[in-house]
Formats: structure tokens, sequence, C-alpha cells
């Protein structure tokens, strides 16, 4: 379990804000919001994240049937806010087994939906390409949201990426078969707008991703 800030990108260590600087730094990426350590999945943990980000904290909404919350990853400090957040569902899958999808939401360049993803860079590349029609399609703060599938991903998931209340969205889905999910109408709710709601989230263990 992440014990101490760590780079949102490579999830390497970062230098605290200092006499030099005033902002978080990892070696390798230069300035990034710090990704803080992750805790165990539970109401409190994530209704800190909520009042604290300035993006949207997307869940599954209303949550399937015994899919459960599995934890919150989220990058940023008291100066600047939540500039980004990771959050898992776990369930069981239509075709037998456990399947789990993370929902991101990120400002531009901060590099937490790659991460996740397994892609090198901060961004999705040159695949996501709006010209191009959209592979799946969500319904996010009750707007539809144009999904693309990265072909890049490692074989072991599925990667999706669009845009939602101007800000990046990834959907990434293992097993990689669980993607199909994608092509149903799943219904997204930002967190910040739910309200008392959120207490009433039923927890699982912690997602072994987010670490």
């Amino acid at each position: 379990m992440r014990g101490e800030p760590s780079c949102p990108r490579c999830g390497g260590r970062v230098r605290a804000p200092g006499l030099f600087a005033d902002h978080w730094t990892c070696p390798r990426h230069g300035a990034v919001p710090p990704l803080q350590p992750v805790l165990p999945p539970g109401v409190e943990v994530l209704s800190v994240v909520v009042r604290q980000a300035v993006v949207p904290v997307w869940m599954l909404w209303p949550l399937p049937v015994g899919r459960l919350y599995t934890g919150v990853a989220a990058a940023g400090d008291d100066l600047g806010g939540t500039r980004a957040v990771a959050l898992a569902c776990s369930g069981p899958a239509a075709q037998g087994g456990a399947e789990e999808i993370l929902l991101v939401a990120e400002e531009p360049g901060v590099g937490l939906g790659a991460y996740y993803a397994g892609l090198e860079g901060p961004g999705p590349g040159a695949e996501l390409n709006p010209d191009k029609p959209a592979q799946a399609q969500v319904l996010a703060a009750g707007r539809p949201v144009s999904l693309w599938r990265l072909d890049q991903a490692p074989a072991d998931r599925a990667v999706f990426v669009g845009e939602a209340l101007g800000v990046r969205l990834w959907i990434v889905v293992r097993p990689e078969s669980s993607g199909v999910l994608l092509h149903e109408d799943l219904v997204l709710t930002d967190l910040r707008e739910a309200g008392a709601e959120v207490e009433l989230l039923p927890c699982g263990a912690l997602s072994p991703t987010l670490l």
C-alpha cells in the first residue's frame, strides 16, 4: 500500500515543496500533483476525496447488484485541490469470474489515467481521434459521452477514453474480455452531486489495481 505521496505518471517518489520550489516534483516528470497514499475503501475516505475534488468523482449509478466500491486514488494537494481521481468498482463478470471497472477523471497532463491504463506518457496519444467513429458511449451526469478504445493498451485490460464535464474520462476494464460491457448502457454520476447517498455505498476489499 502506498505510504507516501508519489508521481501520478510513474508511481515513483516525489519531492515535497520547499525553499526552492512551491510544488511537488518528480525526478522524471518535473512538477506534478502528488498521488496521495491509497487507503482501504470506506465512506469517510471517499467523502474527503469528494470534498476536495476539482474534477468529477465518477461512480456507476445506481451501483449494479453484486458490485462493490473497492477504493479510490487521488492526485493533488490542499493548495490546488484534487486534480485527478481514480475510483474502482468490482463485481461478478457476466461471462463468469470477477471484473473491475476503474473510472478516472483528470485534468489534462496529470497522467493518472494513462498510468492505470498501462500506457507511456500522460495522455492517450494519437488514437484518440474525434474525427473517427467512437466505439462506445456512456451517460455521465445526464449527458451522453463518446468513448474511443485504445488498441495500444496491455492485453489484460480494455481502455476507453473520452471527455466529460470538461476533463478527461478514462474507463479501464479488467479483464480485457469485459470491455464489451462498454457497449451496454452504463450510467455514471459525479459523487460531488450525490450528497448523503455516498454513505450508502457498499464497500469491498481494496482493489490491488490502485496500489
